[in-house]
């Protein structure tokens, strides 16, 4: 019998993959492409939506060579994509309009500043679930709509089609038969209403996006058509945001089960069940997947902006270090952090506060701080950060955390891991696949065409490979808590209305 295997695409905000899988959830084969990023002005970041497509059809028979198959040997393709990244497009010509904007992009500040002045911005906000900032894509598109000459009328006469990056690749992959979006990504515009899980009339309105240039909303998991480029012939499984993948990969299909991935910012998500919960505490209610036949279910999630990034400014601009993994030697020079904390709101700060205008801060220094107990602040940051996430969601969801699973690059930081545990006071486990996002996609799209015949099957194939148990002194846990929060108030009100 001919082995069998599933594809992921995962589709991230520095480069594309493409990863095969086997039965077992274990990677077979690897390969990747960096595309170009674009700053055209301050605060804006741009991707080439062409550049991206080009090379997903170049690493889709280059990671099939390096596995030795064909395609009669690929069970499914699945989708895990940047979120809130949006692009638009000819309908006719499949040229895009412009570059793709991406979800770190801050241009349509104003806009949201201006938006939030009215009184249909709190029903938007409770419809999506989301809090109205420049993060989500119902804003970008209302900037590109606005910004673009003549672009808003075309839209209203259905000449031009936008979606996030899923529904791009999807649309290509498809020879431009399917232009659909899954419930994940579609989620994180601010135009659906997650609890119809479709397009909601009153944000559409709102916003001023004609419902013509939109795409269809489809489960996660369930099937969008079949490749006729790339991969000719095999079956398109499943899409979900990368996040979303993430928590499918770690195998949290229970609730109260919760991921964190570690890079250059990290998301935490709570699988919350088929009910929605009303977010609260600065955190957001997203859709976490969606079977084809079943409710959807949902997740709180908590974005922290700055983790990774944290790093690679402490080696990239003051060059302190020389590379990332030397942080942990230089912070275990030191015993504590000598009094000195780092609060990294380098553009604002995310959950739980989502406030726009608050910059980073370091307070406690002092002539006995050295660069180690600096290195140390920066590890401690994200482990307060996650903290505070942590707090909200048990808060929110009436869910006590109990086990947090981790993945992400930062996972490999021994001390930062023990770190978060401590202020947690849970135990971390990672996982033996690295690959989590990728992973998801492909259980989720092997799940849809019966590669995989259930839920429990996919769990069986997750393993341990690293575990942190909590030993700080409750005391000394409380204390420093308790001055990682005034330094954060320390970053409040920076930035003044112009």
């Amino acid at each position: 019998m001919t082995d069998r295997y599933v594809v992921a695409i995962d589709q991230g905000t520095t480069s594309t993959r493409c990863i095969v899988f086997d039965r077992r959830g274990q990677l077979v084969s690897l390969a990747q492409q960096e595309h170009k990023q674009y700053f055209p002005r301050p605060g804006w970041v741009e991707h080439d939506a062409m550049e991206i497509w080009r090379n997903v059809e170049r690493l889709a028979p280059r990671v099939l060579s390096r596995a030795g198959i064909g395609l009669g040997q690929v069970a499914a393709v699945g989708i895990a994509n940047q979120r809130e990244t949006t692009v638009i497009w000819d309908r006719v010509t499949g040229v895009p309009i412009g570059r793709a904007i991406i979800w770190q992009d801050t241009r349509t500040d104003s806009l949201v500043h201006t938006l939030a002045s009215s009184p249909a911005a709190k029903d938007v906000s409770e419809t999506s679930g989301l809090p109205l900032a420049t993060y989500f894509s119902g804003p970008r598109l209302r900037w590109m709509l606005d910004h673009t000459p003549g672009l808003r009328e075309r839209a209203e006469r259905g000449e031009v089609l936008c979606g996030t990056m899923e529904t791009w690749l999807i649309w290509n992959l498809t020879g431009r038969a399917q232009h659909v979006t899954d419930v994940t990504n579609a989620s994180r515009t601010m135009l659906l209403d997650v609890r119809s899980l479709d397009w909601s009339e009153r944000a559409l309105d709102f916003f001023g996006i004609p419902r013509a240039m939109l795409p269809a909303v489809r489960p996660s998991i369930g099937g969008f058509g079949t490749a006729s480029e790339g991969f000719p012939g095999v079956r398109i499984g499943a899409a979900l945001g990368d996040q979303q993948a993430a928590l499918f990969g770690q195998t949290c299909f229970t609730p109260g089960e919760a991921k964190c991935t570690y890079g250059t910012g990290s998301f935490l998500l709570l699988n919350t069940g088929a009910d929605l919960i009303h977010p609260e505490n600065g955190l957001l209610s997203t859709v976490a997947y969606q079977i084809a036949g079943e409710r959807a279910v949902y997740a709180l999630e908590g974005s922290i902006a700055i983790t990774g990034s944290l790093v690679q400014w402490f080696r990239d601009q003051l060059e302190l270090i020389s590379s990332a993994p030397e942080i942990e030697t230089l912070a275990r020079t030191v015993a504590d952090n000598g009094g000195c904390y780092i609060v990294p709101a380098f553009s604002g700060l995310y959950a739980p506060y989502w406030r726009s205008e608050a910059r980073g801060v370091i307070v406690g220094l002092t002539s006995y701080i050295t660069k180690g107990h600096l290195a140390r602040a920066v590890l401690e940051a994200t482990a307060w950060q996650t903290r505070e996430v942590v707090d909200a969601m048990n808060a929110n969801s009436g869910l006590a955390l109990t086990t947090l699973k981790v993945d992400g690059g930062m996972t490999a930081d021994n001390l930062l891991m023990q770190m978060i545990a401590d202020v947690l006071d849970v135990p971390l486990v990672r996982p033996l696949a690295v690959e989590t996002v990728s992973l998801g996609a492909a259980y989720a799209a092997g799940l849809a065409v019966g590669y995989w015949p259930d839920l429990d099957g996919l769990r069986r194939n997750w393993h341990i490979a690293g575990q942190w148990m909590p030993a700080m002194d409750p005391a000394v846990r409380s204390a420093e808590y308790a001055n990682w929060r005034r330094a954060v108030e320390r970053t409040f009100d920076w930035i003044q209305p112009a």
